[in-house]
């Protein structure tokens, strides 16, 4: 969708943000999100927006045309922002949005709140959400996606969700209004996330911590976590129920099948799948949005002529291309 209604809008940018509605916090014409995204890849999006608070992200979507496009965007963890950018606002939630709290066996966490925060604030009120330590990326991005770890699921946990919808209309929806399953949910077209509620088991902090340290030995023994990559490429082909739970008995792996149609290590441009864990498309260096997209879509295509398997991509895609 292109932005309207800006006078002097040409190609995707605009001078001054005169017909947007008018806020206290940042927004940025044109602004190049490579740097926002850790692949570091990408275009410039129309507009980009940091809100001051919750008051502010509100009464910006309530007053923005409905015609303008809306992006939410977290840390850039899991993302390909493609070379011809974003016709888009863009929003990105920071500090006013990552917040941490806990009560009651319940912890609380705003929409920019690290997972990796989460789970170690967590474990130092006693309260087991382990399994976010190693996830890259914030809590609504986590929440947007049922990430998992380690055979746990954020729908093993969360009780509630706030968002803001693409109206401005500020929602609190039960844990199963979204649906949550592997690696997808059912929020509302154009919600953006605030925060979010998890029930945690009690456990003793020394442990956690120490389960916790566990965990990134574990990670950082079989992932390419020195490299510039945005977490597993491709869904595991099968083995997970409709709630979203792996049944980590099972062999067919994204990994596995990539590296039987001997893409472990294969290079398009800057772009390669990580030697050490074929299943991470890596920014070697100098890498474009096209070369890595161009890359997973090779790799898609060897696999199923191997094994007539479809992998399908976990990282998100947006954007235009730019012309060949």
């Amino acid at each position: 969708m292109r932005l309207a209604g800006f006078p002097g809008y040409l190609g995707g940018m605009t001078e001054h943000p005169s017909d947007l509605p008018p806020v206290r916090g940042t927004l940025t014409p044109n602004r190049v999100l490579a740097d926002l995204t850790w692949l570091r890849v990408g275009g410039p999006a129309d507009w980009l927006f940091q809100p001051a608070d919750e008051a502010d992200l509100v009464d910006f979507l309530a007053a923005l045309d409905p015609a303008i496009a809306v992006f939410p965007m977290g840390v850039g963890s899991n993302l390909i922002v493609r070379d011809g950018g974003l016709r888009a606002v863009v929003i990105r939630l920071g500090r006013g949005f990552n917040g941490i709290s806990t009560a009651g066996g319940l912890v609380t966490a705003g929409a920019a709140a690290l997972d990796a925060h989460v789970a170690r604030k967590a474990a130092e009120a006693g309260l087991d959400l382990t399994f976010l330590r190693t996830i890259p990326g914030s809590i609504g991005g986590a929440v947007r996606m049922n990430a998992g770890c380690y055979g746990s699921y954020v729908a093993d946990h969360l009780q509630s969700v706030r968002i803001v919808t693409r109206q401005g209309r500020v929602e609190e929806l039960p844990a199963a209004a979204l649906a949550l399953r592997y690696r997808q949910s059912d929020l509302p077209e154009g919600a953006i996330v605030l925060s979010a509620t998890f029930r945690a088991a009690s456990g003793d902090p020394a442990e956690l911590a120490a389960r916790m340290e566990d965990q990134i030995a574990r990670r950082d023994a079989s992932q390419p976590t020195k490299d510039r990559s945005a977490g597993s490429t491709f869904r595991n082909p099968a083995g997970f129920s409709s709630t979203g739970r792996a049944d980590d008995s099972q062999e067919l792996k994204a990994w596995k099948v990539i590296d039987d149609a001997g893409m472990r290590g294969a290079t398009l441009g800057g772009a390669q799948m990580s030697p050490k864990h074929s299943n991470f498309l890596i920014n070697a260096g100098g890498a474009s949005a096209a070369d890595l997209e161009d890359l997973g879509e090779e790799v898609r295509k060897r696999v199923f002529q191997q094994s007539g398997i479809t992998l399908e991509w976990e990282i998100m895609r947006v954007g235009e291309r730019l012309p060949q």
